[in-house]
């Protein structure tokens, strides 16, 4: 998600981790050149200053739980469809350089 969050905004990332075509099961890295380092950093720290506040709001405006866990859970969903599509998508590219 990390990744896909990244890519989402323009900043090129690698992931390394366990295995040799897909980097799951264990610790995985997600690598950014160092030109985009600091723009990454503040990308995620903004993300989740966003996520905290948004709690915050809901919870003043009395959101009932159950609302907010399907909330969440689109957005689960939403972003996996995306860290799944660009894994796929930078797969196929790293597979097609390498023939």
């Amino acid at each position: 998600m990390v990744a896909a969050r990244l890519g989402a905004d323009g900043i090129l990332t690698e992931l390394r981790g366990p295995g040799s075509t897909y980097p799951v099961g264990g610790v995985v890295e997600v690598l950014v050149a160092s030109d985009d380092e600091d723009a990454a950093r503040q990308l995620l720290s903004a993300d989740e200053t966003e996520a905290a506040l948004a709690d915050q709001v809901d919870s003043a405006m009395g959101a009932a739980p159950f609302e907010l866990a399907a909330v969440a859970r689109q957005r689960w969903v939403a972003l996996l469809t995306l860290a799944l599509a660009l894994a796929l998508v930078w797969a196929g590219l790293a597979a097609h350089a390498f023939s």
